[in-house]
């Protein structure tokens, strides 16, 4: 009879996502996340054959998960009840940036399995990238957005505000609606 396992999938990767923002790609190690989860390394060696085995198959999982709650957002409305919306969005998931640069840590000299969830990562990114293009789209349509300015420049412009350090500690709130302002009228005085 087969032992039961010790930890769900979603404990796991909570605490791999986890450790992964904190100590990055290079740092992350099955004892450290054994520690965390108080867990023996082998009991995660059963599952898993090495780090990229389980972190390719965490980020599969969280790009899945970013990307249905993403496709669940209420896509009705004008453009800027959307893009408040969306901006709400990225700040809630502000993680995703740092995801979405551990995917390309990943060595591409790996196992089937890790060359697998790289072909589901690059699906669901182009399906992430898809949905938030649709956004632009929808704001050059209702010439709201400068129709000459490049899709990927803008899309580049709302994923990076996720990157800007709050060095002052501007509150939450505040700091959100502010990059929503300056993303949305420009940071110049209308004259």
């Amino acid at each position: 009879m087969a032992r039961e396992r010790k930890f769900t999938d979603d404990e796991l990767f909570k605490a791999t996502k986890l450790l992964l923002i904190k100590d990055g790609y290079d740092s992350f190690t099955f004892s450290k996340l054994a520690s965390v989860m108080e867990v023996s390394r082998g009991s995660i060696y059963k599952y898993y054959e090495n780090k990229d085995n389980l972190i390719s198959e965490f980020l599969v999982y969280e790009m899945n998960r970013f990307n249905l709650s993403f496709s669940g957002l209420d896509k009705s409305g004008d453009f800027q009840t959307q893009f408040s919306l969306v901006i709400d969005f990225i700040f809630k998931h502000s993680e995703i940036h740092q995801i979405l640069e551990i995917i390309n840590q990943i060595p591409k000299k790996s196992s089937h399995r890790d060359q697998s969830n790289q072909t589901k990562l690059n699906t669901y990114y182009i399906d992430m990238y898809k949905q938030f293009q649709g956004l632009i789209e929808q704001g050059k349509k209702e010439q709201v957005i400068k129709s000459h300015l490049s899709d990927a420049i803008i899309l580049g412009m709302i994923f990076q505000t996720i990157a800007i350090p709050n060095h002052f500690g501007i509150p939450n709130d505040e700091w959100i609606a502010s990059i929503r302002e300056i993303l949305s009228e420009g940071m110049f005085q209308k004259v």
